[in-house]
């Protein structure tokens, strides 16, 4: 690839690199007694990969550019190929830059929740499962795509399950999720084994050569069935999002920020590889899948996980239960098949990730002052904590989709596409999905804004760790600054969903 910013020697590994600089660190990591410094290598680890993601970023932006890296020099189809375009290359900008800010805000975060005798440990966990969310992101290869999905689901699993000395629920959740994604990896394993079985390779682009010259192969149909069940679970795709908000729920609070501005989206991302590279935009069975089964899923995780998540009191369940309903908008994006749908799918992913993270970032920073994670015990924060009470209300605002913040721009566009369709229903699905978003954080607001504070905590008001308050700060920003002007981030999007359906017509 041409260098942008990076010498020439290191931009042309920058696909390997990215991958392998976090899953090397993780050794070291684990061996140091020192969190701290262990938190310092996960921060080398993470910022090196940014900074390859944004460089590969950079690299993508021509039309039809295509980033093709041979590992071994072993060349595809025989060999394990990275295969980055504009569609993943926005993944990995993403995966890198709200990691980055997820691990400063971890800092005082994991001091305050996991051991110090863990901590280590747990920073190690988290660079395995970043390498291999960057890994699923950047491979063209099906198999290897299930090794790097293990090796992330694997390492989330440890992570979730280290917040058991301040929430012994957080093991229940961890094997609960456990169970789930091993049903999810099963499922995915089997469908690439039917593929394989019918195409004879592992390399998606070439299983789309052979596949468009197949006519109605019913093993490869079962295999893309499956693999959609697989995928759909780890996405959180109602009604397979079971495990979702217990992990939410109980899991340390710098690993809820980072698997809900990252984990469900790179599933996403892996529904649209299938969907358009390796098997062709005229398949007929796949795009009466996403028709008749992933658009109606769609609908109904909008409609009733935002119904459940007004019933929650628990603040970090009630937004496990909206991250469900979020999925459902990116879902009815890709099952609208058109690339005005495909790009407000994206679109919202992106926004999504900014929203969730400022939100659950927020509310880190209050269980870190006052250990409250009740809508209850949120009584008079905006006096006691404005700055955060602000953000917070920033990402909530934008889930709610309230104009010149970024979920405005994401719904707008979703409409647009769905009026476009003729889709006048999901339209009607998203405004009331919307306003159902309006009452349960209605109750939140109150309860920080309105409701005074009691007296002890109006004698002594927190002061948040410059660790959370920066990165707070910066998504926070990013929901009205890209909400006020949004062409970077709609161009991004516009240029993925090209890419994607490019690969979809020309296999």
């Amino acid at each position: 690839m041409e260098p942008q910013f990076l010498p020439a020697a290191i931009a042309a590994h920058a696909p390997a690199l990215l991958v392998m600089i976090p899953l090397i660190l993780s050794a070291p990591a684990a061996m140091i007694t020192s969190g701290r410094a262990a938190w310092v290598m996960a921060l080398l680890g993470v910022g090196a990969a940014l900074v390859l993601a944004a460089e590969i970023f950079l690299a993508t932006r021509a039309e039809g550019a295509v980033l093709s890296y041979a590992m071994g020099g072993w060349e595809p189809p025989f060999g394990i190929e990275f295969r980055i375009d504009a569609l993943n290359a926005a993944l990995l900008l993403l995966l890198g830059s709200t990691g980055f800010l997820a691990l400063l805000f971890a800092g005082p975060s994991v001091a305050d929740e996991i051991s110090r005798q863990k901590q280590s440990l747990f920073y190690s966990a988290f660079l395995i499962c970043f390498a291999g969310l960057a890994g699923v992101a950047s491979t063209g290869d099906a198999f290897n795509l299930f090794v790097f999905l293990e090796i992330s689901s694997i390492a989330t699993y440890a992570i979730i399950a280290m917040g058991w000395s301040n929430d012994r629920q957080a093991l229940t959740a961890s094997f609960n999720y456990l169970v789930m994604g091993t049903i999810g990896a099963t499922f995915f394993v089997i469908g690439a084994g039917f593929i394989y079985m019918s195409t004879g390779t592992l390399n998606m682009a070439d299983m789309g050569r052979a596949i468009a010259e197949m006519n109605g192969n019913r093993a490869v149909e079962v295999g893309f069935a499956f693999i959609l069940v697989g995928i759909g679970l780890k996405a959180a795709l109602f009604p397979l999002h079971q495990w979702l908000p217990n992990a939410y729920a109980y899991a340390p609070n710098f690993v809820t920020t980072f698997l809900a501005t990252t984990a469900t989206k790179i599933a996403f991302y892996v529904i649209i590889r299938f969907r358009y590279d390796v098997f062709s935009i005229q398949t007929g069975f796949v795009t009466n899948a996403m028709l008749w089964v992933i658009t109606p899923l769609a609908i109904a995780g909008m409609l009733v996980a935002s119904t459940q998540a007004l019933f929650q009191n628990n603040v970090r369940r009630l937004f496990a239960y909206s991250s469900v309903a979020q999925v459902g908008y990116m879902m009815l994006g890709l099952g609208m098949a058109t690339s005005l749908g495909l790009s407000a799918g994206m679109l919202h992913l992106t926004n999504h990730a900014m929203m969730k993270g400022a939100l659950f970032m927020a509310l880190g920073a209050f269980a870190l002052s006052y250990g409250i994670r009740r809508i209850a015990d949120f009584k008079g924060l905006g006096q006691v904590m404005p700055m955060t009470s602000a953000a917070f209300t920033i990402g909530a605002l934008s889930l709610v989709g309230v104009p010149f913040t970024v979920g405005f721009i994401s719904k707008f566009y979703l409409i647009q596409a769905a009026l476009d369709a003729g889709w006048w229903w999901a339209v009607a699905a998203i405004l009331i999905s919307s306003v159902i978003a309006v009452f349960y954080v209605y109750r939140i607001l109150v309860a920080i804004w309105v409701t005074p504070p009691n007296e002890a905590r109006k004698a002594s008001p927190k002061r948040v760790p410059l660790a959370i308050a920066v990165p707070l700060a910066i998504l926070a920003g990013a929901n009205l600054v890209f909400g006020v002007w949004a062409e970077p981030i709609v161009d991004m999007a516009r240029a993925a969903a090209d890419a994607a359906i490019a690969a979809g017509v020309n296999p």
